[in-house]
């Protein structure tokens, strides 16, 4: 049996609205935004399809105090981290569970000021004006106060 495992996620997308920061009430700078990833390509028929993923990001420690201070909806952002999957009882004592990115490396690509602007180079095609009911933040546990 191997007991080696890999988690490791990468991804180049924008950001679909601006971060939110918080401490929890340990002290712990936290601070949570949605990315959007696309892709495209071509169907059977010929005609070009597109699809947006959306990916919930938490960063913790000085990472977060940057992100919250730097980024903003539609900035372009490189991050590397790990997928978790947390769950908790909401009001009713129904199980609830989020999938995020806990990210270990982020990098802020282009500059502050470029917003939603879009060049044919970029990696990720999504509509960061598009937001599925998906993407709202979910209400966690005590210790992630968003």
């Amino acid at each position: 049996m191997c007991k080696m495992s890999v988690n490791k996620v990468i991804l180049v997308g924008r950001l679909g609205a601006d971060p939110e920061k918080a401490v929890t009430g340990s002290g712990k700078n936290v601070t949570k935004f949605n990315l959007a990833t696309g892709e495209t390509w071509k169907d059977k028929n010929g005609q070009k399809q597109e699809r947006t993923e959306w990916h919930r990001i938490v960063v913790w420690g000085p990472q977060a105090d940057s992100c919250a201070s730097y980024l903003s909806k539609g900035r372009q952002v490189y991050i590397e981290g790990r997928i978790q999957t947390r769950q908790w009882d909401d009001k009713e004592g129904n199980k609830r569970y989020t999938t995020e990115v806990v990210a270990q490396n982020v990098q802020f690509l282009g500059s502050k000021n470029d917003g939603g602007a879009r060049t044919t180079t970029d990696f990720a095609s999504a509509d960061v004006n598009a937001t599925p009911s998906s993407f709202e933040m979910d209400t966690g546990p005590d210790d992630v106060p968003f």
